[in-house]
């Protein structure tokens, strides 16, 4: 059985991932990143996900993207918006997908793991730059020639298996997986027990997902 390192925030994609990667015959070692995120209900979240998918093991890190600030994910003087907006939200947060690959990445080639697996999705999506194909695919070239893995002839890959996938496909994968939505946590302003706005735009392209794909919706809310 070969190992994955595999993204898990805690959401309803990076759930689907891990059940994919599982699905897939990996071994999933399961990792979450505390980055100074305005709430920590998704790093709850993502310890039940981990167990209920029988991820080998999930390590939780520390970056501090709340130093940088910049997003309202991160600086409670920025508010999330309730409505759509035109361009790259203030949601987005600098770096991060690059930051959390990274670590990712020096997981793997410590595992002797070739395979990444992280929930990107660049459909229905919030609009930001870390989430396109280009990206994944730049990263992954990047892992080969940055690490003593690539050097040595290890063929790492990086797999974004949701990256063409509307939210509505991503739920019916979910679902057909087994995977427990109501552990899922995607809300950008969960309260402390997990529970979504029903306003943000993640809240909102959520619930339209499982509307589209005909699946109850077990999202709690505030």
């Amino acid at each position: 059985m070969r190992s994955a390192v595999v993204l898990l925030s805690g959401g309803l994609d990076s759930a689907t991932v891990l059940g994919l990667a599982r699905a897939s015959g990996f071994r999933c070692h399961a990792l979450s990143v505390s980055y100074g995120q305005r709430h920590l209900a998704e790093l709850e979240a993502a310890k039940k996900i981990a167990t209920a998918l029988g991820a080998s093991e999930h390590r939780i890190m520390s970056v501090d993207l709340a130093g940088i600030g910049g997003s309202a994910l991160t600086d409670p003087q920025l508010a999330v918006p309730e409505a759509p907006t035109a361009g790259i939200p203030i949601t987005y947060v600098p770096a991060r997908n690059t930051l959390f690959l990274s670590l990712a990445l020096g997981w793997a080639e410590v595992l002797g793991a070739e395979d990444i697996f992280v929930g990107v999705n660049a459909v229905d999506y919030s609009g930001y730059p870390d989430c396109r194909p280009e990206f994944i695919a730049s990263f992954e070239r990047l892992a080969r020639l940055a690490t003593k893995a690539g050097v040595d002839g290890a063929s790492l890959t990086i797999h974004a298996p949701l990256v063409q996938m509307s939210k509505a496909d991503i739920v019916r994968t979910g679902s057909r997986l087994g995977v427990d939505f109501s552990l899922t946590v995607s809300c950008y302003q969960a309260d402390s027990a997990g529970r979504a706005c029903g306003k943000c735009d993640s809240c909102r392209i959520r619930a339209a997902g499982f509307a589209e794909a005909g699946v109850p919706d077990p999202t709690r809310y505030a």
